[in-house]
């Protein structure tokens, strides 16, 4: 349906770089240019800018991607839907999942591996970055499915909720902290390792915060890290309080190599939801991913309980 050319102009466009293409694509940079050439020849349009060493997508460029886009959905749908017709279980196709830092390392792994069991035939690509990376990697048809924490929510993206989970102050065992609580006075005075801007994480503890009328320069930060198990390994060494995601350091609490420290009135929730284009809600790969997940996650929550 879309021809190669027109996905080494996808590529380039992505990119905005002939060298990346080339490099994503396995062919030479020479081979992207021809290609890129013919299809400026057929539309009888430049399609891209030249600006000393960097590119830009011109107007007709960027129409172009966008039709592209779609019709690459399109044609993702079609190997879905004929593929489903004698028999669910064949389904074909590529999943591009994206999952913040929490889900996509302690939540999916076990999701995915039964996900593939069920569906041989369907391929899976995850992207494993904050919050804000996913919505935007989503926007930008870098990815079919996101699942994020959501503090706001865009009108052009669908949302579902997934699942709920706890983010918990901590220190290590060996910090002086260890087997204390703070109140909200000591609590700002304390050295603390937060993540970085974007991350779920970080937002869900500002917004707690500020309901007990604690802003963000009130805080005594130490450091910043980007990444879920970079804060992780940096708390096991040092001797500040940090934010951790529950699902994230199970094993160490149940160890006693990380200990929690309550701080008096403060308590993290957080959601996280399934984040899909407006539009795309019918491309059932999605929605049979979905499904399993909820199903899958209920049923491990049901196991822990009892």
């Amino acid at each position: 349906m879309i021809s190669f050319s027109h996905r080494v102009f996808m590529e380039v466009a992505a990119n905005l770089s002939f060298s990346k293409a080339a490099q994503v694509l396995f062919v030479t940079q020479p081979a992207i240019s021809k290609h890129v050439k013919a299809m400026e020849d057929q539309y009888k349009v430049a399609l891209f800018e030249r600006k000393g060493n960097s590119i830009l997508l011109t107007n007709a460029g960027i129409k172009l991607n966008e039709y592209l886009q779609q019709a690459t959905d399109i044609e993702r749908k079609i190997e879905y839907e004929l593929s489903i017709l004698s028999n669910v279980g064949s389904a074909a196709g590529h999943l591009r999942l994206g999952a913040s830092t929490t889900i996509a390392l302690y939540i999916l792994p076990y999701i995915l591996s039964g996900f593939q069991r069920e569906y041989t035939n369907v391929g899976v690509q995850l992207v494993n970055r904050n919050s804000e990376y996913i919505l935007n990697a989503l926007l930008n048809h870098e990815v079919d499915l996101g699942i994020i924490e959501a503090d706001s929510k865009l009108t052009t993206v669908t949302y579902k909720h997934f699942m709920s989970d706890e983010v918990i102050p901590v220190c290590s065992a060996k910090s002086p902290l260890a087997g204390k609580s703070l109140t909200l006075k000591q609590f700002v005075k304390t050295p603390l390792a937060l993540r970085e801007r974007g991350s779920g994480t970080l937002t869900a503890l500002l917004k707690s915060l500020s309901t007990l009328n604690i802003k963000p320069g009130d805080l005594s930060v130490k450091i910043r890290l980007g990444g879920t198990e970079a804060l992780k390994n940096f708390l096991l060494a040092d001797q500040c309080l940090g934010f951790m995601p529950r699902p994230s350091i199970v094993r160490q609490l149940a160890e006693g190599e990380l200990v929690e420290v309550p701080v008096e009135g403060l308590k993290i929730t957080r959601d996280f939801y399934f984040i899909r284009r407006k539009g795309t809600e019918d491309y059932g790969l999605t929605g049979n991913f979905i499904n399993y997940a909820i199903a899958h996650v209920a049923d491990k929550q049901l196991v822990s309980q009892s």
